[in-house]
């Protein structure tokens, strides 16, 4: 399995991946076609294809910072969710010397308990702060969401600053 890193939209890769992202995420958790073609361009970001075998399997698109590294969206091909490949690609982020941090929706229905038990398995840790992310979107509200770590939880500076990266780093890249 390789993370395979896109820094132009223009990379055939993109649209396949980019196709996988839209019917991933919900609307308010999707930055429009122009935002994420502008952030490709800062140096910690990061929009990884998964692939295996020279098979397209899924994305990863994370910021890399010094502190963290914030997953903002993962997802695998529909076809491919629970065959393991997931934990894998997990697996070896995890590798990263660093604290991992992403966000989950609040475990309030079947797929979300799930989505849940799948992180902790991973290694993942639920962290006890009140979250919520900013929209992507214009005509949507922040939402609440749950904010996971690994290797272990986050403590509360951390937490600060990961916040203040969201909100004046991630966020430059919304729909203004």
């Amino acid at each position: 399995m390789v993370f395979s890193r896109l820094t132009d939209a223009r990379c055939p890769r993109f649209a396949r991946a980019f196709s996988l992202y839209e019917r991933s995420f919900p609307l308010h958790e999707q930055r429009l076609l122009r935002d994420q073609q502008a952030v490709l361009r800062h140096p910690e970001y990061h929009f990884f294809t998964i692939e295996e075998d020279g098979r397209f399997c899924g994305l990863l698109l994370c910021w890399e910072t010094g502190n963290f590294v914030y997953v903002e969206h993962f997802a695998i091909c529909e076809d491919l969710r629970g065959t393991g490949l997931g934990s894998r690609a997990l697996h070896l982020l995890l590798q990263t010397p660093r604290t991992v941090i992403l966000e989950i929706d609040p475990p309030e229905d079947e797929v979300s308990r799930r989505r849940k038990g799948f992180y902790l398995r991973a290694g993942f840790c639920e962290n006890p702060y009140p979250h919520a992310h900013p929209p992507y979107r214009h005509g949507f509200e922040p939402h609440r969401l749950v904010l996971l770590s690994a290797p272990g939880p986050v403590t509360p500076a951390q937490y600060a600053g990961f916040n203040e990266y969201l909100r004046g780093t991630v966020m430059a890249f919304a729909e203004r």
